[in-house]
């Protein structure tokens, strides 16, 4: 049972070593997306963001929404908080498909950077119509 252990100990240690390392690898690069909550996590409320009309096939210019701002709470890391500008930040309701001549419910959409985390959309649905 002792040459079990000590037979090819150095080769072991290698083995040892080396999942060490790829396993460290992975744990740092799979959780690159996603804030870490703690600490190092910083939230921030952006008011009276802008919602913007997006179609592929509608005329936005003639679309109504109301109401046409949100509130937006976002949240991430320190770092990607400080590099983060209220500029890159864009609320949106997707109109492809929908057909506009009536009055409808449609929920607001929101884009930001990579590592910034949308915590709360208020209100998360907007009124769009047609202009009169």
């Amino acid at each position: 049972m002792r040459d079990w252990f000590t037979n090819d100990i150095y080769w072991k240690g290698f083995s040892i070593f080396m999942a060490l390392g790829i396993w460290l690898t992975v744990h740092k690069f799979s959780g690159e997306g996603a804030p870490t909550p703690g600490l190092l996590s910083v939230q921030n409320t952006y008011t009276n963001v802008p919602v913007s009309v997006v179609s592929g096939s509608e005329d936005v210019h003639t679309v109504r929404v109301v109401p046409n701002v949100v509130t937006v709470a976002v949240s991430g890391s320190s770092d990607a908080m400080a590099a983060f500008d209220s500029d890159r930040i864009h609320a949106f309701v997707n109109l492809t498909g929908a057909d506009v001549a009536q009055e409808m419910r449609r929920r607001v959409e929101v884009a930001t950077p990579p590592r910034v985390t949308i915590l709360s959309i208020n209100p998360p649905t907007v009124t769009v119509a047609a202009s009169k």
